[in-house]
């Protein structure tokens, strides 16, 4: 590429100036990973200014999160050695926000509109369903309000919703919806979806509200646009109208976002919405070695619904990815602990190293060997096992039974789940040093029976059956994401149960870890731990990726439906690419996992690498005896009696 001048093209490569230089017209530029689309989108809006004098009000910068705008604006600043304020420059959300504080009358929307968080929808949700006689505990407002949500995401009013409902849960929901928004406009509030959504009826009712937007809105650029929803796409699509000048920045293979109401089409039907449309690819990787990316371009071109596209680098060819098999979960956290002081003896850091796994519950294991062999290490977008919630509640249920005397225990749990106990019953008990007798009476629970109980039956026994007690899987069963989350890690302390037979034993092992499980200076270095999904975006010299077996990676619950599996896959895509230098992949031939022994085949994505850029380690199966992997990958797979026909599931 020439020598530039131009301080908006400096430091580009050949692709990322085509991008940047463009100017009138809709474009889409396929960004792979590593390939630096935040510059391309920070230079191309320090093009429009500098190069083409458009005025900074002009300029409509869209993204996901308020980091991403921040830094957006950051790195404009840095480039033209200005400040400058970017106005429009934010998430869907704050700039929906600004356009109903400024225009939102024209539809009943006051300037004064209050903006409910979470907690307020619910608490709107379960005064309706208490005035309508619906019960709370059945239908969840949290769960309410996801179907509520979802609902808006795709635009679909409280109507239209109910010709829709199927099932008694969505029409009760369908009861609700109508009344739901007609209290938050009597409140004169919105929730974070109506903001979104507002905006799109704003424009369709006052066009000429819409017109004043898309003559402000001369450039629009939108990052990540293989995760907008319906209404997203709307929003961006009735702006973009007015110049056509629409600059979306992608990856389908990085949508990993469906859960959350995200459509990929809406990045592969660019092209037939702007048939005009210039497609730039940045194909060019900063970030990986070839072999890295030789696995990643292997995995997901078994996608049938993707935008090809032909990652290469400059780096090295860097070495292969090592594919490790142990015998138990045991083996697999023992081989990350041993691996990782490998790394820091070769002149790695903590912070050079991080473990991904598809779902929260797989922590403790890792946590667990991390703490007894002192690896610092910190949770990204969770908390640690057992600062968990829901597992200090079971924990604290399993402590009563063993000391009925634990007044801290006793105040934890006492009302959890709800079942009607005061503050001034809760003295009460207290005053009587949580006499079991009044416990039993205020409560209802059987903890004389759990007492004695608890001489004969094993931990996992008694946990089985406080957890059946106190309904306390069915109180959060509420059918939303979070807490099906905090079920599968009440499943995963089964794990620990199923360990120590003996309660006693039980609760020293849990006091033992929690005592080691101390708070660390955030400044000081720790291995990262966190779910693929929180990975995106970043990048780590190690990588670990663990569980890769069927029914962990991929999730049994996308083992049935091909579009889930293909998400699936573009998860595994996404954690290929968060590394730089070494990517290791566990599975192990027998897991204790939600109590249980779970003998799981290896992922199909394994079988998706090409065996030279591959090392495997750990062992194999050969007449039931644990060996030492020899021989070609071919070998390797036959001893495991490993079907390469079923990939394709």
């Amino acid at each position: 590429m020439p020598e530039t001048s131009d301080i908006y093209l400096k430091d580009l490569n050949e692709d990322q100036v085509a991008a940047v230089s463009h100017y009138l017209g809709p474009a889409l530029v396929v960004a792979g990973p590593g390939s630096g689309k935040t510059r391309v989108l920070t230079h191309r809006v320090a093009f429009l200014i500098e190069e083409k004098k458009v005025p900074e009000g002009n300029i409509l910068c869209v993204t996901f999160t308020n980091k991403a705008a921040d830094e957006i604006k950051a790195r404009v600043k840095d480039i033209l050695g200005s400040e400058n304020i970017l106005p429009w420059s934010g998430t869907f959300h704050s700039i929906c926000a600004k356009i109903l504080r400024k225009d939102g009358r024209d539809i009943g929307i006051p300037v004064s509109y209050v903006i409910y968080d979470t907690d307020d929808q619910s608490a709107v949700i379960r005064d309706i369903e208490k005035d309508f006689g619906i019960d709370t505990k059945r239908f969840h407002p949290r769960a309410v309000l996801e179907h509520i949500s979802g609902a808006k995401s795709e635009m679909v009013s409280p109507g239209m919703y109910a010709g829709y409902a199927q099932g008694y849960f969505q029409k009760t929901v369908a009861t609700i919806y109508p009344e739901y928004q007609q209290r938050l406009r009597q409140s004169n509030a919105l929730d974070f979806d109506d903001l979104l959504l507002e905006t799109v009826h704003l424009f369709e009712a006052s066009p000429h509200i819409l017109k004043k937007y898309q003559d402000i809105f001369k450039f629009i650029l939108v990052d990540e646009y293989q995760d907008t929803n319906k209404v997203q796409y709307a929003l961006t699509k009735a702006l973009a109208n007015g110049h056509e000048n629409l600059f979306v920045v992608g990856d389908m293979s990085q949508a990993i976002y469906s859960f959350r109401g995200a459509d990929f089409r809406n990045i592969l039907n660019f092209q037939n919405d702007y048939p005009k449309a210039k497609i730039y690819n940045l194909g060019k990787n900063y970030r990986s070695t070839k072999n890295i990316l030789e696995a990643a371009k292997n995995i997901i071109k078994n996608n049938s619904t993707h935008i090809p596209l032909d990652l290469w680098t400059d780096n090295s060819q860097g070495d292969r990815l090592i594919v490790y098999r142990g015998a138990s979960e045991k083996d697999e956290a023992s081989f990350l602990v041993n691996e990782i002081s490998e790394a820091l003896m070769s002149g790695k850091g903590y912070s050079d190293i991080a473990v991904l796994y598809r779902t929260n519950a797989q922590s403790r294991n890792i946590e667990e060997h991390f703490i007894r062999n002192n690896i610092p290490y910190r949770i990204i977008g969770g908390v640690r096992f057992y600062g968990r919630k829901e597992i200090k509640d079971i924990i604290s249920y399993l402590k009563v039974v063993h000391n009925p005397k634990d007044k801290v225990s006793w105040s934890r749990i006492i009302n959890v789940p709800p079942r009607s106990i005061g503050q001034k019953s809760e003295e009460m008990l207290k005053q009587l040093k949580w006499d079991i007798r009044a416990v039993e009476e205020k409560s209802h629970l059987p903890v004389s029976e759990w007492i004695t109980l608890a001489e004969t039956l094993s931990t996992l026994e008694l946990m089985e059956k406080i957890l059946a007690d106190t309904k306390y899987i069915e109180w959060l069963n509420d059918g939303t994401e979070e807490n099906f989350q905090r079920i599968e890690n009440i499943n995963e302390l089964k794990s620990v149960a199923a360990q120590f037979v003996d309660l006693n034993e039980f609760l020293e092992n849990v006091a033992l870890i929690e005592s080691s499980d101390r708070p660390r200076d955030e400044n000081l270095p720790v291995v990262t731990l966190m779910t693929v999904h929180a990975s995106k975006g970043l990048e780590f010299p190690v990588i670990f990726i663990v569980g890769m077996e069927e029914g962990l990676f991929p999730h049994t619950q996308s083992l049935l439906e091909q579009d889930a599996l293909e998400e699936e896959r573009r998860l595994c895509y996404v954690a290929i690419t968060r590394a730089k230098e070494k990517v290791f992949m566990t599975c192990v031939s027998s897991r204790l996992y939600f109590g249980s022994i779970q003998v799981n085949i290896p992922s199909r994505f394994l079988g998706e690498l090409p065996g030279e850029i591959l090392e495997y380690r750990g062992i194999s199966m050969e007449k039931g005896k644990l060996q030492r992997p020899a021989g070609s990958v071919d070998d390797f797979l036959d001893d495991l009696d490993y079907d390469r026909g079923n990939f394709n599931w």
